[in-house]
C-alpha cells in the first residue's frame, strides 16, 4: 500500500487565516492571505516577529483553526486505498502538542491516532510522498516531494502591460 504524508499546517489547517486575523487585529491593519502572496507576516513587519511568536506559541493556539477547503474529503478519497499520515514540525512550537493532536481527533478521526506523526526534521519520515507547504522539508524527504501551494510560496502575479 502507498504511504502518503500529509504536513498539517497550511496543507489540512488554515494556519496563515488564523495569523492574519490575529495579526490585523493587533495592529490596525487589513492584510489578506491574497494580498501578501508570496510573503510571511514577519517578512513585512520584522518588527513584530516576536509578538507573531508568542501568539503562535500560546498552548491553544492551533486548537480552532479552519479546515483548508477539501482538505478533509480529499484524504477521506485518499485513505480509502492509500496509508496516510499526518505529519506536523511540532517541535518549531512544542506548546501546540495537545492543541494539534485535538484537532487531529476532531476534523481526521478516520486517520488511526498511530499515524499523526509530530516531529522537527521530516526527512525521517518513512513514507512514498510527502506534501508539504515548505521545500525545507521536500529537500530532505528520500520519496517523492509535492509541494502544497499555501499562501507564503505562491509567487505573486506581476502587473503587465498592453501595448
Amino acid at each position: 500500500m502507498v504511504r502518503i504524508a500529509v504536513d498539517m499546517d497550511e496543507v489540512i489547517a488554515d494556519f496563515m487565516s488564523k495569523e492574519i486575523r490575529l495579526f490585523n487585529e493587533s495592529n490596525g491593519t487589513a492584510y489578506t492571505k491574497e494580498g501578501i502572496a508570496g510573503k510571511k507576516l514577519r517578512e513585512l513587519h520584522p518588527e513584530e516577529t516576536e509578538n507573531i511568536r508568542k501568539r503562535v506559541s500560546d498552548p491553544a493556539y492551533f486548537s480552532d483553526l479552519p479546515l483548508i477547503d477539501g482538505a478533509k474529503e480529499a484524504l477521506e478519497k485518499l485513505a480509502e486505498k492509500h496509508e496516510i499520515f499526518i505529519t506536523t514540525a511540532a517541535m518549531e512550537f512544542p506548546t501546540s502538542f495537545n492543541a494539534k493532536y485535538a484537532w487531529l481527533k476532531e476534523h481526521f478521526a478516520f486517520i488511526p491516532e498511530s499515524h499523526y506523526v509530530f516531529c522537527g526534521d521530516k526527512s525521517i519520515i518513512s513514507a512514498d510522498y510527502l506534501i508539504d507547504d515548505h521545500m525545507r522539508h521536500l529537500e530532505t524527504f528520500r520519496g517523492q516531494g509535492i509541494l502544497f501551494a499555501a499562501p507564503h510560496n505562491i509567487m505573486p502575479m506581476k502587473p503587465t502591460s498592453s501595448n
